[in-house]
């Protein structure tokens, strides 16, 4: 597998001596099918009904500045809660989108999270099966475990251990099986430790809160037959560096 240090250049600029655009965040791996991009924490996928009522940046506004001399903008590939940080894959054109979503319904892309939760859970590692629906039919993203919604998920494994201000951490890693909205954040509240920061479905204040501490750490792309999967990762974000000291990570 491959990880690069700084993105690949799938083309040269048709003006060498113009400076490619300013990026309003961190561009991790270029090519001529996909981009990943490492989305931070607060910026929203798409203009949904919160971002109609006010003017706020979303990641639609930025998608021209990542054309790179392509006439489509780039479009997103899958999506990211607003509050999570980390690799966002990006199709360049109707081709590599086409192939990107195939892998995505096939289960085929490998998808990494990191979290800090609030406890202590019992197993060092495990899986997480609790099936997902709506809580309300109008708030399509608000979730609970029922009986009778979808199947889903998650493998979680326990990286470090800690103490927070209110009680034990712990420092987890997941692994989606499955692309349940919220699905990460209600399994691991169902579970018995929420995530730190988490307003909806732990105990975090709307206002003056840690951030969500749930970051996609990495992704695994197997895009070509002949060549290595690409795998690309994320630094974790600001607002869990401290949390990650607590539980044992170091730089």
């Amino acid at each position: 597998m491959t990880t690069p240090e700084r993105p690949e250049i799938s083309q040269p600029s048709p003006d060498s001596s113009r400076p490619e655009p300013e990026l309003p965040f961190p561009l991790l791996y270029r090519d001529a099918m996909m981009l990943v991009i490492d989305k931070p924490a607060g910026l929203p996928s798409h203009r949904g009904p919160q971002a109609k009522r006010r003017v706020i940046p979303v990641l639609t506004d930025h998608l021209d500045a990542l054309r790179f001399g392509l006439p489509r903008r780039p479009e997103a590939a899958h999506r990211l809660d607003k509050d999570t940080s980390g690799c966002l894959i990006l199709g360049r054109h109707p081709r590599a989108m086409a192939e990107l979503n195939q892998m995505f319904r096939e289960g085929g892309i490998d998808k990494t999270y990191w979290a800090i939760v609030q406890g202590d859970p019992a197993a060092e590692s495990g899986l997480i099966d609790l099936p997902l629906g709506k809580r309300a039919p109008d708030r399509g993203w608000w979730m609970k475990v029922d009986p009778d919604g979808l199947p889903s998920q998650t493998r979680y494994r326990v990286r470090g251990r800690g103490q927070g201000e209110a009680g034990p951490l712990a420092w987890l890693e997941l692994e989606p099986l499955t692309g349940r909205t919220h699905q990460l954040r209600v399994h691991c509240a169902e579970s018995g430790w929420p995530m730190l920061g988490d307003e909806i479905y732990g105990d975090a204040p709307r206002e003056g809160g840690p951030g969500l501490q749930l970051h996609a750490r990495s992704v695994t792309v197997p895009l070509y037959r002949k060549k290595p999967p690409i795998r690309v990762e994320a630094p974790p974000p600001p607002h869990m560096l401290a949390a990650l000291r607590a539980c044992g990570w170091r730089e």
